[in-house]
Parts: C-alpha cells; sequence; structure tokens
C-alpha cells in the first residue's frame, strides 16, 4: 500500500485515500473488469455492503483477478434490517462467506437506528474482539449520534463515511470528526454528478488542464477526506485516481467550499434513525 496515499486510523491500522465504491455494479464480468482496471491502476479499497448485494461478486472479482487478499482493504457495511446484537454478528458471519475472507479490514454500520442503536455497536466491538473485523466505524451518523454513542461505547469509530460534495460540504460535521479522531470518508463524493456540470468548477479544471471531477476528488483529499468515487468505465476509474501529481490553490479551495448549499443526493440521515430504514 502506497505510505503517502494511506491515512492512519486512530486505532493505528492504515486505510487508503482513494477507494473504489462498487455500489450497484452486481454483474461479475462488469465487476471482474472493473476490479482489474481499479487495482491495475493503484487502488487498494474496495467498499462494499450487505444493501448491494455484490458482496459475493466482489470476492470472486478479487479473485478472478489474482488479487492476494492481503493486498487489499475491504470495506464492508450492516444493512438496517441486519442490525440489533445477534443479527449483526450472523449477518457479519454470512458475509465473511460471501466475500470468501475471513476478516474484513473496516466495518460501517451503513445507518443509525434508533432501537438498535447500542446493541449494534457492542456487537461491532465484540467481532473486533473476535478478529473478524480489524476496524469498526459508522456511516451516516451526525454529531449528535456520535455523541449519543460515546455514552456507552467501548471504544469508538475511528471512521465515519457520509454524503459529501461540494454542494454538501459539511463542514462542521468533518471538523468535529477530526476532534475526535474519526476519520471523514466520503460516499458521493461527486455528488452523484449534480456537481460536474457546475461552471466554475469548469473554470478551475481548465486551469489545471484536469476533469471537474478530479478537481472535486483533490479539494476532498486537501481537506483530509478520504474518498470512494464509483464507476465501471475503465477511463473514469483511471481518472478518478490520478490526483495525487497536483494542488489546488488556497483560493480554489475557498470557491469550492463556498458552493455548499445544504443539497443531499440520498436520505438523511435522521429521518432513517427515526424510520429504522432507507426511504
Amino acid at each position: 500500500m502506497d505510505k503517502q496515499h494511506v491515512v492512519t486510523l486512530s486505532d493505528e491500522h492504515k486505510m487508503p485515500l482513494v477507494g473504489f465504491g462498487t455500489y450497484k455494479i452486481t454483474d461479475q464480468e462488469t465487476m471482474d473488469q472493473a476490479i482489474g482496471t481499479a487495482y491495475n491502476t493503484g487502488y487498494r479499497l474496495f467498499d462494499t455492503a450487505q444493501f448491494y448485494n455484490n458482496e459475493q461478486v466482489l470476492g470472486m472479482a478479487l479473485q478472478h483477478n489474482g488479487i492476494n487478499r492481503e493486498q487489499v482493504f475491504i470495506t464492508d457495511k450492516v444493512a438496517e434490517p441486519n442490525q440489533g446484537y445477534e443479527l449483526t454478528r450472523s449477518s457479519v458471519d454470512f458475509s465473511l462467506q460471501q466475500l470468501n475472507t475471513d476478516y474484513i479490514d473496516l466495518l460501517l454500520i451503513h445507518w443509525p437506528v434508533n432501537t438498535l442503536f447500542f446493541d449494534t455497536w457492542r456487537a461491532f466491538e465484540d467481532l473486533k474482539q473476535a478478529g473478524k473485523v480489524r476496524s469498526i466505524g459508522v456511516s451516516n451518523y451526525n454529531r449528535a449520534q456520535l455523541e449519543l454513542l460515546k455514552t456507552q461505547a467501548h471504544e469508538m469509530p475511528v471512521v465515519n463515511q457520509i454524503e459529501n460534495h461540494p454542494y454538501l460540504s459539511q463542514a462542521p460535521l468533518v471538523e468535529f470528526d477530526h476532534t475526535e479522531e474519526i476519520a471523514t470518508q466520503a460516499w458521493s463524493p461527486l455528488g452523484r454528478g449534480v456537481v460536474l456540470s457546475n461552471p466554475m468548477l469548469q473554470t478551475i479544471a481548465n486551469h489545471h488542464q484536469r476533469s471537474v471531477a478530479q478537481i472535486i476528488l483533490r479539494w476532498h483529499i486537501q481537506r483530509g477526506i478520504a474518498v470512494i468515487p464509483k464507476s465501471a468505465t475503465a477511463s473514469r476509474i483511471q481518472e478518478n485516481y490520478q490526483i495525487f501529481d497536483f494542488e489546488l490553490s488556497t483560493d480554489e479551495m475557498d470557491m469550492i467550499d463556498l458552493l455548499n448549499k445544504n443539497q443531499r443526493t440520498g436520505n438523511d440521515p435522521e429521518m432513517v434513525y427515526e424510520l429504522g430504514k432507507q426511504y
């Protein structure tokens, strides 16, 4: 793993800054090609979830590409219907079978669920103790939920994976994560495409002779945020990783920060927390 392009988590494990998101890739041939391209480009983190129904497809793709398990970092997430102490533990055993591995590098609670909030985290702590998971974290948690978790957790999440892009920069939450030594990782780092046509971003991209996607991903990295862009297109997979050989100026960073309008492309975590499911 390239030492320059990793973040050291608070549990001392190292996580690649740029990972490959597999959401919506469920076809084996597509996954095989995407994982092969991503690995050869330099990606070492592969992000899946029980909800994506592609854990087995990802596990097979790593095998088909002859990729050594020890060379990659696998992130998985426990879905809302599988939360609670016993269900979390049994669902993770099934995920391990699907992925054809005996450990997961980073396990996240996909969305917070109020009724199962503490039981699920207790299962996570025990799964880590059992060696089935190396690092434990959360996804889509806001500050209040992290502070609530702190009242009963024996150890805190090392990662909070949240929706983050120029139209939803979540600066206060990113700052809070940082003060709590929680690494922030952005899902939908490109805003599901909604920000790619922004004229100001296009101007910055032209100046650097880069794509708008590369500018946005570089903005995340310079804010200390890890990213998991996803694409099934070989050229985009490669392009999304080529962000370490240029830098945005302070002015450019500030200009991108100003684009924030608190616009979500996904669910509101507070609503999922109350409902107990994605809506």
